[in-house]
């Protein structure tokens, strides 16, 4: 009953009731918080000796207009309770503090008081300098956010979704590279008691794991690219906005194919300007030579360069005429020069002219045409006997040369139409 009466601070004499602390060594000691504050001493009592604080938790620490009635008490449960349950779990804070405060005055009075507050901005720096830093995935690291981050899903349909098994809103595909991968790190631990070998042997894995994670990467990467997803569905998009590109030569085709490995190294982009750079360069070269062929004819004007080509293009005419002219004139003084290219091949003797003239039309020697003619006239003679026969025509004759020469034979009555 004597803690409900008055007190007084042995010192200044000042009422203490609410709050005083007393002297855990002296007897009968207790100060109000101006005297302990300034070290006050009297009698055996000496500021160093330890001390209670002694209140009935009536006192505010913030003022009663801007605290709204908190006592000491109640701060002092809820810091407690901050403590035990968490930021945010203000129903658990508000039963702890007492029923006499709702869970909304807990977070409005801790937000402004010990966040917003002149505490929360004297403790709380606006920067924080000794954040913890993830130095296991620096950036541009082979886990880094740029690397491994999903590129925009592909535009294709539902069903061509499922016959790629590919999974939009994750950018994944349900078989990836080396979908075995995962084994190599999926049993790993790090244990206190491992030594310097196994740490290194983690390592490797961890290493080994990453690079096929890089590898999954790059091959997405070039598959997006190339549009080669598109080409695989039998879908590639023309865009109609583009200008048509230059029709592609079978030489540029086969160079093409030739630096097929160079595509992992260069985009899509680069890789078209590369080889459009070769046409242009191509193009410079064909005109040069054509502008050093003008100078060497004494043409110094583009104007004059018209006329010059116009005479050019009648020279090559007349040219061309004349060789005709010869062809066929060496035509009619003897037939034995269009036969130039069999006649010292052996059986050209045998052959009659008309026989010289299928051999060269058709580029097949005099010895395999009499061996082609020799079969085909037998099988005809046993065909009109009765007598079952299987015709072994060589590999060299195919049916366009077999055609012909079945034609020719029905002609000049070696064989009858109707066999042919």
């Amino acid at each position: 009953m004597a803690e409900l009466g008055k007190k007084y601070c042995v010192y200044c004499l000042a009422e203490v009731s609410s709050l005083r602390f007393r002297c855990t060594e002296c007897a009968d000691i207790e100060l109000c918080p101006e005297c302990f504050s300034a070290g006050a001493e009297i009698g055996p009592h000496r500021r160093w000796h330890g001390y209670q604080l002694v209140d009935g938790g009536r006192f505010t620490l913030w003022g009663a207009e801007a605290e709204g009635g908190w006592s000491s008490r109640e701060e002092q449960l809820l810091l407690d309770a901050i403590e035990q349950f968490g930021f945010g779990n203000w129903e658990d804070m508000a039963a702890h503090v007492g029923a006499s405060r709702t869970p909304q005055e807990v977070m409005e009075h801790y937000v402004s008081m010990y966040i917003h507050g002149n505490l929360g901005k004297a403790c709380i720096p606006d920067t924080i300098p000794n954040r913890v830093t993830d130095h296991t995935c620096p950036s541009g690291g082979p886990l880094s956010p740029s690397l491994t981050m999903p590129l925009p899903p592909l535009d294709i349909s539902v069903a061509e979704q499922q016959q790629l098994g590919y999974m939009p809103l994750r950018d994944d595909y349900e078989i990836e590279y080396d979908q075995d991968a995962e084994t190599l790190i999926s049993g790993l631990s790090v244990n206190y008691d491992d030594d310097d070998v196994e740490i290194e042997l983690k390592r490797a894995h961890v290493d080994m794991y990453v690079r096929k994670l890089k590898e999954r990467q790059r091959r997405k990467n070039i598959a997006r690219d190339y549009n080669l997803v598109p080409a695989f569905l039998g879908k590639e998009r023309k865009d109609k906005e583009k200008p048509s590109k230059r029709k592609i030569t079978k030489e540029e085709k086969e160079l093409r194919l030739k630096l097929r490995s160079l595509y992992q190294f260069m985009s899509c982009k680069e890789f078209d300007d590369f080889f459009e750079n070769l046409h242009k360069e191509k193009v410079l070269r064909t005109k040069i030579r054509e502008l050093q062929r003008y100078r060497r004819n004494g043409i110094t004007k583009m104007e004059e360069s018209a006329e010059y080509e116009a005479a050019r293009h009648k020279r090559e005419k007349r040219k061309e005429n004349k060789n005709i002219t010869t062809a066929k004139r060496g035509k009619e003084d003897g037939k034995d020069g269009e036969f130039a290219a069999i006649e010292n091949l052996p059986g050209f003797e045998l052959l009659s002219d008309r026989e010289k003239v299928l051999c060269s039309s058709i580029n097949l020697s005099p010895a395999r045409y009499v061996t082609v003619k020799t079969i085909i006239i037998k099988d005809h003679l046993q065909k009109r006997q009765g007598i079952p026969s299987k015709s072994r025509l060589p590999s060299y004759l195919d049916k366009v040369l077999k055609k012909r020469i079945l034609n020719f034979l029905t002609e000049s009555g070696w064989i009858s139409r109707d066999a042919s």
